[in-house]
């Protein structure tokens, strides 16, 4: 006698999931600054040119692995500029892996440890757009020097670089050991697209002006 077989049971459709940006490695979210974009940004108020500003957001630049470097007095716009390209890029579904100087050291010193410095390299160059922000702000040692050049060269000719400076690439011999510093902004500026600053801080005049603040009570 042959055994009873139980009832097939009915298949459900599984509803499609969502579709899901692509993050450069899992701590995108939580490196990206989530502040300035282009709703908050005032073109008119930058010392970087109108046509330029267009050029760029269009973001064809990342398309053929161009970089871009934007160097200027603190408080010139350059990382609000640079954080309001790379959400829109998020928006574009393009990845985008994001980095202070001090936090690309620190990941790429932490690969050292288990020797996994080459496939960290790789990882962070999976970024269609990889973004350096406020080189210059400290100076750099050998370590800092090192895991810029890691990148850099990784990334170049196949992926895109943004940094922003207070001082001009050319100058980055002066805050890091200057054979590397020479071979890095070789790389860097090969295929950049090189943006100067100038005028006061954006944050001084506010803060001049009384606003960010509430008016004290007496």
């Amino acid at each position: 006698m042959r055994p009873r077989r139980s009832p097939a049971r009915p298949a459900h459709r599984r509803s499609p999931r969502p579709r899901q940006r692509r993050p450069a490695h899992p701590s995108q979210s939580r490196k990206l600054p989530d502040r300035q974009t282009f709703t908050t940004w005032r073109p008119e108020d930058s010392g970087i040119p109108a046509a330029t500003q267009q050029g760029l957001t269009t973001l064809e630049w990342v398309g053929r692995a161009e970089n871009l470097a934007i160097a200027g007095p603190s408080g010139t716009g350059k990382s609000h500029f640079v954080e309001a390209l790379a959400h829109q890029a998020i928006d574009q579904d393009l990845r985008v892996a994001w980095f202070t100087l001090e936090t690309l050291t620190s990941t790429v010193t932490r690969a050292k440890a288990d020797g996994s410095v080459a496939r960290t390299v790789a990882r962070i160059c999976r970024a269609d757009l990889i973004v350096v922000d406020d080189i210059g702000m400290l100076p750099a040692g050998a370590d800092a020097a090192e895991a810029f050049y890691r990148v850099v060269d990784a990334a170049y000719e196949r992926r895109s670089i943004a940094v922003t400076s207070n001082i001009h690439p050319s100058g980055f011999d002066t805050i890091m050991p200057k054979t590397i510093a020479t071979a890095t902004v070789d790389r860097l500026l090969h295929h950049a697209h090189v943006i100067t600053t100038k005028g006061d801080s954006h944050r001084l005049q506010q803060a001049l002006a009384g606003h960010g603040v509430q008016a004290l009570t007496t």
